[in-house]
């Protein structure tokens, strides 16, 4: 699993924001200023959709204050579906969304978790990382079910606490 102070790989995706879709590599939108980026198992699944997103998306004015210059959700979900969930979410323009269809970059964090038993196959844990100019500042994975340390909140007082 990536660590404290590990680069972000390159990696090949699909990048969803305002500015519509484009290929990618995970690096050049990691890489470059302070990152916030969430994992999720799956757009629209109920904790994801629930839970999970909103409450970045509701942070994101908060976040922005802390110095973050962008807020990206991450999942193995092709780009059309990921554009559909940021519509859907209204977080589309204050979050910026991978399509990690393959989930090649979730293997290469070491985030690939088997949801095979919901019938989901290979998907992301649930996770947050806090992204300084390409290296990880800090990583939280939820240990078990629901969104606590990888939430917004938590990211929030990391980052807080990191600027105080």
């Amino acid at each position: 699993m990536i660590e404290r102070g590990n680069a972000i790989p390159s990696i090949g995706i699909k990048l969803v924001s305002a500015s519509g879709t484009s290929e990618t590599t995970s690096d050049a939108v990691l890489g470059s200023g302070t990152v916030v980026v969430f994992t999720v198992p799956g757009a629209f699944t109920p904790t994801c959709h629930v839970n999970h997103l909103p409450g970045f998306l509701a942070s994101a004015e908060a976040l922005r204050e802390e110095g973050v210059d962008r807020i990206v959700c991450a999942a193995a979900n092709d780009a059309h579906v990921m554009k559909a969930w940021a519509e859907a979410s209204g977080a589309l323009g204050a979050i910026e969304f991978l399509a990690d269809g393959n989930a090649d970059l979730a293997r290469a964090l070491g985030l690939a978790k088997d949801f095979s038993a919901s019938g989901m196959g290979t998907r992301y844990a649930r996770a947050a990382m806090i992204v300084r100019d390409g290296k990880v500042a800090e990583i939280f994975v939820e240990d078990a079910p629901g969104v606590n340390a990888s939430g917004a909140p938590a990211i929030l007082l990391a980052l807080e606490t990191a600027n105080a």
